[in-house]
């Protein structure tokens, strides 16, 4: 694929609304370039911390490492994601592109330091925190910059390109993590060299990022004009909470999805355990990595279905009985499959949890989407966000406290049975009364 020079944005050709208009565009597929290389170094990074946090046989997962290790995941986009916009709206994202990955390379390169030195807690935690945060800023900046490399009528198109390419860039890079985890051997050398091999895919990043012009990628003078300060975003948060509580249907569309979030982060953090301590592999069931593979694709393949499943069904019954039909599903399969505790239920549990994660989500965004004034979607859907991922952190911190190091707890799993029982019958309760 020839990038070339980033050129000068010009008026649009005939197929502008083509998928031919705009991967015809050099400056497109530059920064498509920039995407694919910066999220596959995400997949080989995030592999690796997974593997010398949960899966490194030197080092003892306790349930507390794998509770900091989703906030290191997570809490970075619910607590720096509303702000980031702040400061895209006053950089230039070229520069953002370009000193964001090579900040990556450096950083990246000292978490590979200190896990080959056997640092653990803190200073480990810290670096890596560091290396997610700075991602925030990245994925923003390629967002914001998209409107820039394609006319009006390509957007839609072209933003639905680049998410779904993203996406397969960091499971693919995950998958490499994956392989490479197995080449260099576990341990804290090998997972210390696969941390440092996605300092390539950072690097490639930048080097592609250095071919645009300065301010090709914005801000616009009238985008720095209309720009917010951190304080108008902390407002519009705030604001975006009054209105919410304001709209029952949003309210408690968004408890409903906090309250699975919340049981979802439970039993994710008990399978990690499992897969860690417990299970012993066998045939084509794998423990480790490779295990923990298999339920990330039992799980998508439940949540696959649930995206061709739910609007047939909502047209059928309505969103609201079928949040409460699948939290229900949620209620019986969840313990059922469970307590066995064997791989094969557990996979089975891990499809089911994805089915009724997705269809959940599907209907709280539609909602929220239907109810909320548009003058105020924005800020609501920041709100939505920081509960959705803040639910599954405060998950974590209660199992660091609740699970064994086995994972195996059948009070755990009766407590997420419960759990989406109490959430099955409570949105039940607030939507028929609000309807009567």
């Amino acid at each position: 694929m020839s990038l070339g020079p980033a050129p000068h944005r010009s008026a649009p050709g005939p197929s502008v609304g083509t998928a031919r208009g705009y991967l015809g565009r050099p400056d497109f597929r530059r920064l498509l370039a920039v995407r694919i290389s910066a999220q596959w170094a995400d997949g080989v990074f995030q592999a690796s911390l997974a593997g010398t946090v949960l899966f490194n046989p030197q080092r003892a997962a306790t349930p507390a490492d794998i509770a900091a290790a989703f906030a290191v995941l997570l809490l970075p986009f619910s607590v720096l994601g509303p702000f980031v916009g702040v400061l895209l709206d006053r950089w230039s994202r070229q520069r953002v592109l370009l000193v964001s990955n090579l900040l990556r390379c450096v950083l990246v390169v000292l978490v590979a330091a200190l896990v080959w030195t056997g640092s653990t807690g803190l200073p480990l935690y810290v670096a890596a925190l560091s290396v997610i945060s700075v991602n925030r800023f990245v994925l923003s900046a390629l967002s914001a910059a998209l409107p820039h490399v394609v006319t009006r009528e390509q957007l839609v198109s072209a933003n639905a390109v680049t998410t779904t390419v993203g996406t397969m860039s960091v499971v693919l890079g995950g998958a490499c993590g994956v392989s490479l985890g197995v080449l260099f051997a576990a341990g804290d050398a090998g997972y210390a060299e696969m941390a440092a091999t996605s300092a390539l895919g950072y690097a490639a990043s930048a080097l592609v990022s250095a071919g645009f012009a300065r301010w090709h990628l914005g801000p616009d003078e009238s985008e720095q004009r209309g720009r917010s300060s951190a304080a108008h975003v902390w407002a519009g948060l705030v604001a975006g909470a009054r209105h919410i509580r304001g709209h029952p249907r949003a309210s408690t569309a968004l408890a409903a999805i906090g309250a699975h979030r919340f049981l979802f982060g439970l039993a994710s953090v008990a399978i990690l355990l499992l897969y860690r301590n417990y299970f012993v592999g066998s045939g084509l069931l794998r423990t480790g990595l490779a295990g923990l593979t298999q339920v990330l694709v039992a799980g998508a393949i439940g949540a696959l279905v649930a995206a061709a499943v739910t609007p047939v069904v909502v047209r059928s019954i309505g969103k609201s009985r079928w949040i409460v039909t699948l939290l229900a599903t949620a209620a019986v399969s969840q313990p059922i499959l469970g307590a066995p505790y064997r791989m094969t239920t557990v996979l089975l549990a891990a499809a089911v949890i994805g089915f009724v994660g997705q269809g959940v989500k599907v209907c709280v965004d539609t909602i929220v989407q239907e109810t909320i004034d548009d003058s105020f979607r924005g800020r609501v859907f920041s709100v939505y966000d920081t509960v959705f991922n803040v639910a599954f952190v405060g998950a974590a911190v209660l199992a660091a406290f609740t699970l064994p190091e086995t994972g195996k707890s059948y009070l755990v799993l009766g407590l997420i049975g419960g759990g989406y029982a109490l959430s099955a019958a409570g949105y039940a309760l607030a939507t028929s009364t609000r309807s009567r």
